[in-house]
């Protein structure tokens, strides 16, 4: 939704799936945040008050002609590339031309079920992505240049290079390491199995090692590499349930790899997600000595990690942290399916239900305020229309929540008014946003027929059944 950042540099880009009424899809994109006064924030010093936050953004809506329900997109590294995936089994490419257009250079069916994910890897690798599907695989493909003798000379197509799979359930994620950790490839599945693959050699991509298996032992529905690159932290990964069974309580874990027995274990549990976990963010490590977690659950979460010294742990074993809860919001008043970071970790961008994308910052003083709100058309929200009713309730609640982690109620908490409920695509489990009826829309040959094809219900990724044996797609 990785890949996926709400921004580059110092500008924040924010893209969601959405469903359309016709029957092409299409989704929107907030492609440029410009700088703005101060005086401008929302929420002001006392949450209240709002600025012009048409001076922030410059949104385009596209026409995605995907024939079916967008669940993921995901920019590449400089912002200047995006990915879709959507239940018409196919993944589009978009490329942004030099007036700021995005045009479709590329689409293709990728798999024989619901796409589910899809993200970039690190352009030091090539131009490089993986997709996960219902049709419990993951594949990763690669795109090419025609050479001298070659037909397409000069073109550039994309070519399936491994498929993976082990998994015996539908595979919910998939996410590409930190660059330095080299290519390494995570993806997590409903049968409650986080599966790490390593590719020896960059130039061989059709050659990837299963190296570790981790069994979270609760259906899986999204994970978040750590992205620190600094030796004092250890490779990490955070794994989010959507597990709606009674019995399961803590939807989230985070395993740390253990030099002494390189394998990964598990280091925490937030015993206070109890919701279902719909994706999970780490926050960009510029500098922090802690780490900063955010979840997208019935609300918006956002953690800190807080390494304990060296010498109150045991010799060997995984980091403790100290964890807090440093804001908690539901200013969606609906259910929220992605949260994401700009790339220096300093703004996360949520959306929702409601049919609108959140973006929140912390002030000087680390409290968290919301800063601007995009409706479904692109256009934000400004003036009265950001306030609404605040909920007393909702601060009372945090010293419980982090009384219960840490067994500590200090900090300060600042908590926006929450918008007054609103009518949102609650039909949609993945429409984040909702936009006007596209424009009509030319079918590519590569799509896939979906007339007669049958899904399972958008919101229970994790149903499977069994499937009939997948034949190979070598891409375009």
């Amino acid at each position: 939704m990785t890949g996926k950042g709400v921004g580059h540099g110092a500008g924040a880009r924010v893209a969601r799936a959405v469903r359309a009424p016709a029957a092409a899809w299409s989704w929107w994109a907030a492609v440029r945040a410009l700088p703005r006064p101060p005086s401008s924030e929302v929420g002001g010093a006392d949450g209240a008050g709002a600025g012009p936050a048409e001076a922030m953004f410059v949104a385009r809506s596209i026409a995605a002609d995907h024939k079916d329900l967008i669940h993921d997109v995901s920019f590449d590294f400089h912002g200047r590339r995006m990915a879709t995936c959507s239940s018409d089994q196919s993944v589009k490419v978009w490329d942004k031309s030099e007036n700021g257009d995005w045009h479709c250079t590329a689409s293709w069916k990728t798999h024989s079920g619901s796409v589910w994910r899809v993200t970039w890897a690190h352009p030091e690798f090539g131009q490089v992505l993986a997709s996960c599907s219902f049709d419990r695989t993951a594949a990763v493909w690669e795109e090419i240049v025609g050479e001298s003798n070659d037909k397409l000379r000069g073109q550039s197509h994309w070519v399936k290079r491994t498929t993976l799979v082990d998994s015996r359930t539908s595979v919910t994620d998939v996410k590409f390491a930190p660059k330095h950790m080299g290519l390494m490839l995570a993806t997590c599945s409903a049968d409650g199995i986080v599966r790490i693959y390593e590719a020896p050699d960059v130039m061989n991509l059709s050659q990837w090692s299963l190296q570790h298996e981790i069994s979270c032992k609760l259906s899986c529905s999204c994970i978040s590499w750590n992205p620190s690159s600094s030796r004092a932290h250890s490779p990490m990964i955070a794994v989010g349930s959507d597990d709606s069974s009674p019995n399961a309580m803590a939807k989230v874990q985070i395993f740390e790899y253990n030099e002494n027995t390189r394998k990964y274990a598990k280091a925490e549990t937030l015993m206070t997600v109890t919701d279902p976990v719909h994706d999970i963010a780490f926050a960009p490590n510029l500098g922090r000595s802690f780490h900063i977690l955010a979840i997208a659950t019935k609300d918006v979460r956002i953690f800190t990690l807080k390494p304990v010294r060296k010498e109150l742990t045991s010799s060997g074993g995984p980091t403790k942290f100290e964890i807090h809860i440093v804001a908690q919001f539901d200013n969606h008043n609906s259910q929220v399916w992605r949260v994401s970071w700009n790339i220096t970790g300093t703004v996360l961008a949520s959306s929702g239900d409601d049919g609108c994308v959140r973006l929140w910052k912390a002030n000087y003083m680390d409290n968290w305020k919301c800063t601007g709100i995009l409706k479904g058309n692109g256009s934000p929200v400004t003036g009265n229309s950001q306030q609404g009713n605040s909920n007393p309730s909702l601060g009372s609640n945090i010293p419980n929540l982090q009384n219960s982690l840490n067994g500590s109620s200090s900090g300060r908490y600042f908590f926006p008014p929450l918008d007054s409920p609103r009518a949102g695509s609650r039909w949609s489990s993945y429409a984040q946003l909702l936009p006007p009826p596209p424009p009509p829309l030319v079918e590519h040959s590569c799509d896939a027929d979906t007339a007669n094809l049958q899904y399972p219900h958008p919101r229970r990724r994790s149903l499977s059944r069994p499937l009939n044996p997948l034949p190979e797609n070598e891409g375009v």
